[in-house]
């Protein structure tokens, strides 16, 4: 290496040794204490990366090149960043989006602008499904605001106080969509080296928020409906707390349908939980509608009763959202993915035997892990093509799968044979019966 090379390499702020012939080790000293030794990448607490000054870079670095040439071949590469405003790892990109609030909010929606990974994304089922999401929530929360306008609009012209807070109250419930809609913008985010399975698990952590925001819902209920009972007041303005109320219970019906019904062609618990929230919204409104009938009639006591009725509809509803976010937090998956997943494999005319499959939902999408058996004899390409077929087969099976990881055993009668080393921290792989 020249000495104008090392001055160069110098003033860029890094060293570069060449002490090799081809195939031998070779190190690379960074500022930020990292180390890439063999070929191989060691990271401390950050990605690793080359700050350059690119204005006077790329001359330099070709220069430093020519030098290379006329010491000695070499066919490793040289990873430098070119023209990007942000610094790459090993295996994506780190960003600065700042700090405090501000910077966390610049990370969640932050959509990776790089056209490699856009078209690596863009054919994915799950972005797709993500993106419909997306878009659903925010026709959601614009049904929710006109609803929210025109109640405000009645309390207007009506000078309702009761109204104004029953308003307030559905304006409160509709804002629960945010965590869900930040879960979303979160879940298309891609893999890192500390999240490897992504961000899709942020949807069930939404889903939490949203469920106890449904028990809220009914605490509330049962407690005005009581107090009703204790301290009866007549309703007045019964014309404008009908119409508040039929707006109320077809804004939040509208959502609800169009909620549950997309989320569960998408396979997002959350999305349905926060369906049945609005869904608790529409039936608070049929209540005061309902009572608001029983006071015209001269029955002023079905308020309270009518109150309670709704209250209990809401803890069913409110129940059905946590077993089935129970069942995603806990990794479970509906019986019947596990038959049609079975099926599909069954139908592999070159699987000698299943040994095992796991499946669970991460966000809305489908993860498998399966272990079949072929024969012996089988090559290693052989045996990749029956993996692959059955992962092919598998995606084509289930539209929210989103990953097939297929382990091949040799088959063997005797189930224990082959896995001597492991079988001591892992039992021999058989299927679940129960």
């Amino acid at each position: 290496m020249s000495e104008e090379t090392k001055r160069l390499d110098q003033d860029r702020g890094h060293a570069h040794t060449h002490d090799h012939d081809h195939g031998q080790a070779y190190s690379h000293n960074h500022e930020d204490g990292q180390k890439i030794e063999s070929g191989s990448w060691t990271e401390g607490d950050h990605s690793h990366t080359h700050d350059h000054a690119h204005s006077s870079h790329d001359g330099q670095h070709n220069d430093h090149n020519r030098d290379h040439q006329d010491d000695h071949d070499h066919d490793h590469p040289h990873d430098h960043d070119h023209g990007h405003g942000h610094s790459h790892g090993p295996n994506g990109h780190t960003h600065d989006h700042g700090a405090g609030i501000i910077g966390w909010f610049q990370t969640v929606f932050h959509w990776h602008g790089h056209s490699d990974q856009q078209s690596a994304l863009a054919s994915d089922q799950a972005l797709l499904d993500n993106k419909e999401g997306i878009r659903v929530l925010w026709i959601s929360l614009a049904a929710l605001l006109i609803t929210s306008l025109l109640q405000i609009f009645i309390v207007w012209l009506s000078g309702s106080v009761a109204l104004l807070a029953d308003t307030m109250h559905n304006i409160g419930d509709g804002l629960n969509s945010i965590p869900l809609l930040i879960a979303l913008y979160l879940a298309r985010r891609v893999a890192t080296r500390r999240y490897t399975y992504g961000f899709g698990k942020a949807e069930d952590v939404a889903g939490i928020f949203i469920i106890i925001s449904i028990a809220i819902s009914a605490a509330i209920v049962f407690w005005e409906s009581i107090q009703k009972f204790v301290n009866p007041e007549p309703m007045t303005n019964l014309g404008w707390v009908a119409a508040a109320a039929i707006i109320g219970f077809l804004g939040n019906e509208l959502v609800a349908i169009l909620e549950i019904r997309t989320g569960r062609k998408i396979g997002s618990a959350a999305m349905v939980a926060d369906g049945l929230h609005a869904r608790t919204d529409g039936l608070t409104s049929l209540a005061v509608l309902l009572a608001a009938g029983g006071t015209l009639i001269g029955l002023p006591i079905l308020d309270p009763i009518i109150g309670i009725l709704i209250g209990i509809a809401i803890l069913f509803i409110t129940k059905d959202a946590i077993v089935t976010m129970w069942y995603r937090l806990m990794d479970a998956i509906e019986p019947h993915y596990i038959d049609r997943a079975e099926a599909v494999i069954s139908k592999q005319t070159d699987v000698k035997k299943l040994r095992r499959i796991r499946m669970r939902w991460v966000g809305h999408r489908i993860h498998a892990e399966i272990i079949i058996a072929v024969e012996p004899s089988l090559t290693t390409i052989e045996s990749h093509e029956i993996a692959e077929k059955l992962r092919h087969d598998m995606f084509h099976e289930f539209a929210t799968m989103s990953d097939v990881m297929v382990h091949v055993d040799p088959w063997s009668e005797k189930e224990e044979d082959f896995h001597d080393q492991t079988k001591s921290h892992d039992p021999v792989p058989e299927l679940l019966t129960s």
